[in-house]
């Protein structure tokens, strides 16, 4: 059986937007497209609402290759559980208003036992304050917290 790896929204959008003209985001588009091309198939990876409910947003034309791309991926259900542990994250974490949606993505991950949770998003996400205190919170509350690294991370598999 495959491992599990729960990809957030930010990989899709590198994996499909422009190669971007600042150095370090075009690395990081590249690591992601290189992950998505080896590593990828040696996961079973999913998604939640909230990857497709953000990746509709912005650009039409960018949108819909979210989109088109998004469509070859398992979403994940969601359900009041994963609603009211994404509300204790976003209480718990230091997790800002704007960035709601970062709790409900930790939420979905750690409800649904992934192995792992991939994401560029290191000022909410993939933040070594933000994992020690989910998973200090996690272990009380008797919950798995996945791996939560990002793509450049998960190469060696």
């Amino acid at each position: 059986m495959k491992q599990s790896v729960y990809v957030e929204t930010t990989i899709v959008s590198y994996l499909t937007a422009k190669l971007s003209r600042d150095i370090v985001v075009a690395a990081h588009q590249q690591i992601t497209q290189e992950w998505w091309e080896n590593v990828r198939p040696k996961f079973d990876i999913f998604i939640s609402p909230f990857v497709i409910q953000e990746s509709e947003r912005g650009d039409k034309v960018a949108s819909l290759k979210r989109m088109e791309l998004l469509s070859q991926i398992n979403v994940l259900e969601l359900n009041i559980e994963i609603e009211k542990l994404a509300k204790k994250y976003f209480d718990v974490l230091p997790i800002p208003n704007k960035a709601q949606l970062d709790a409900a993505h930790l939420a979905v991950a750690c409800y649904h036992k992934m192995d792992y949770l991939i994401s560029w998003n290191c000022k909410h996400i993939v933040s070594a304050r933000i994992r020690k205190d989910l998973e200090k919170f996690n272990k009380e509350m008797n919950l798995i917290t996945p791996t939560i690294c990002t793509p450049e991370e998960l190469m060696e598999i």
